[in-house]
């Protein structure tokens, strides 16, 4: 195992254990989803995105957009581990008059590029920013993260056709599928497959990933794009709750908060990992 590998991995322990505090303390929800992204967040902030904590809104910065803006709690964790804020503001998370909503919030947040939360709308922001881009001549790169859930709604099926008509090769769509959403499977609530056929058929050139493993998510972002003129998607196949075992794979994770006995069993997994 490379010190890159053991790196990436304790920055996802860390990331863990801030959200598990975080919700816990807001009595919040939305855990399971934060944790399918963890790898996720962590190869990106920490190896990929072209960032600069010290200067936010550098011009030449990557962007990235949270679509699935109600997993901010693991968001803002990887941005304070980044030190684009203080650890100490996630004690204040989705508090009265907090800076840290409980969905993504960029207002007086560093790092943060839109505030997102309603579903469906963070791929067309991202596309714009890469046509705005690409037209002036930029070479900073966009990157959203969606939820698999998410990808039922017709608000995101109209940039997946319009990136690649516009060849959109700056835009990146990591989609994180643990294939359960708020009520119920993907597969029982609206089914996805064939997924990767889907996007191919609009024009993307895919990439499916396991997005645990962070050499594999590390290796196939790091050779964005992944065809000339064409808009990159890396499906991710992720698991709910990942990292605390009694939540893996579990619906009721999506909306329900660690108290009590499960707060305490949560806490030991995930120090026994930092």
């Amino acid at each position: 195992m490379s010190d890159n590998t053991d790196s990436l991995r304790d920055l996802s322990a860390r990331i863990r254990y801030h959200t598990l505090m975080m919700v816990h303390r807001a009595k919040s929800s939305h855990i399971g989803t934060c944790y399918s992204m963890t790898e996720l967040l962590a190869v990106l902030y920490g190896r990929v995105l072209r960032v600069d904590p010290q200067n936010p809104d550098w011009p030449e910065r990557d962007r990235f957009i949270l679509s699935k803006g109600h997993g901010a709690a693991a968001l803002y964790a990887v941005l304070a581990e980044r030190d684009f804020f203080p650890l100490d503001w996630l004690e204040t998370f989705y508090q009265n008059g907090s800076r840290l909503a409980g969905h993504a919030t960029h207002h007086n947040v560093p790092g943060i590029e839109v505030s997102t939360g309603s579903l469906g709308h963070g791929l067309s922001i991202a596309a714009g920013m890469a046509l705005a881009a690409k037209r002036d001549g930029r070479t900073h790169r966009i990157v959203a993260l969606l939820s698999d859930g998410e990808c039922d709604e017709g608000s995101i099926w109209e940039p997946i056709l319009f990136a690649p008509q516009h060849k959109l090769d700056n835009l990146i769509a990591i989609v994180d599928y643990n294939k359960i959403q708020s009520l119920g499977s993907v597969k029982e609530v609206m089914d996805l497959e064939p997924f990767g056929d889907k996007w191919r058929a609009f024009g993307w050139a895919v990439r499916e990933i396991d997005g645990h493993d962070v050499d594999e998510i590390e290796s196939t972002l790091s050779t964005i794009p992944f065809e000339e003129g064409r808009p990159s998607c890396v499906i991710a196949h992720t698991i709910k709750g990942k990292g605390v075992s009694f939540m893996e794979n579990k619906l009721l994770w999506h909306y329900r908060t660690p108290q009590g006995e499960e707060f305490a069993e949560a806490q030991a997994e995930l120090e026994g990992h930092k």
